[in-house]
């Protein structure tokens, strides 16, 4: 049964993409020259999306509500709101600075995970690493498109 609710939670999250979308809007920015490609995101997404639910899965079966758990919902939620903010609400800045939660909500839960379960904080890393790419994309794209 927790299984099934860390698939849903995720899955909620990831929804948050499929609503809001890049669109014309976002194909008429100027974007920095090593963007990754359309397919990436998709591709990317859905596998830091199995290792995040089996992540917090983990954690939870070993531990149950304790500080990883907390870190853990924290970066779901602000993850989910990062496509509204950004593709929804066009507000650069704004989804920037909810990925800089997202990432100290990353690490926070890599740092608090290691002790319950090596295997869960190791799998948070290629996400913290692709999250530190979007966050400076989300820079690289706000800067190359705000007047002086």
């Amino acid at each position: 049964m927790a299984a099934l609710v860390f698939i849903l939670l995720v899955f909620a999250a990831a929804s948050s993409g499929a609503v809001f979308k890049p669109g014309e809007w976002y194909e008429s920015l100027r974007k920095p020259s090593w963007t990754p490609p359309k397919w990436a995101f998709p591709v990317v997404w859905t596998l830091l999306y199995m290792a995040i639910a089996y992540a917090g899965w983990r954690v939870w079966t070993l531990a149950g509500w304790s500080l990883p758990i907390v870190f853990w919902v924290l970066q779901i939620v602000v993850n989910a709101m990062w496509s509204w903010m950004f593709f929804g609400l066009r507000r650069m800045r704004l989804a920037l600075a909810d990925i800089m939660v997202l990432w100290v909500s990353i690490l926070g839960f890599i740092l608090t995970a290691w002790p319950v379960s090596d295997l869960a904080a190791l799998l948070f890393l290629p996400y913290l690493v692709w999250v530190t790419t979007a966050g400076f994309l989300n820079y690289s794209v706000l800067r190359l498109n705000t007047r002086p």
